[in-house]
């Protein structure tokens, strides 16, 4: 018994280092309840994924930052964002009153069982992803002001 549950425990401890270098292909609702392919969203395109939830105070707040210089991203590097919830079954009701309450810009998608951030291997959020053509170029956790800053330099490099 001893034995077994070490197993289980490095294999799960091994689980959560590696991190994918891709996204993930699955499909995901926006907030008129339409699917999205993931694999679709970054073709061609290079994309900024924020995973976040409302509960979550330093994902709004990382939100929030970049949603006040993201016309000038957009301008400067045709980089769109998506915004991806994982809140769940009980707070998932609140996300689209956050939303129209700050006026994101962002493409908004649902992951509401979480499947995106268990696959992705985020223990935690926010969690940031830069993407082009289903490749992950560049992966941040948490936020600190500023860090919107270094994301964007990161963004120039990759467009």
């Amino acid at each position: 018994m001893k034995s077994l549950i070490t197993l289980l425990l490095t294999l799960s401890i091994t689980g959560l280092s590696f991190s994918q270098d891709e996204l993930p292909r699955m499909q995901l609702k926006n907030l008129d309840g339409k699917n999205v392919e993931l694999e679709d969203i970054s073709k061609d395109q290079l994309v900024v994924i924020s995973l976040w939830a409302t509960w979550c105070v330093p994902c709004k707040n990382e939100l929030d930052a970049i949603n006040e210089v993201y016309d000038d991203w957009i301008d400067e590097t045709n980089v769109k964002l998506y915004a991806i919830s994982v809140d769940d079954s009980r707070t998932v009701s609140r996300v689209k009153p956050l939303v129209n309450g700050k006026a994101w810009d962002f493409e908004i998608l649902l992951d509401t069982n979480n499947d995106l951030k268990r696959e992705l291997g985020a223990a935690t959020i926010p969690v940031t992803l830069i993407v082009k053509d289903g490749k992950i170029l560049y992966r941040h956790s948490g936020y600190t002001p500023g860090s919107e800053n270094e994301l964007f330099e990161e963004i120039k490099k990759h467009s």
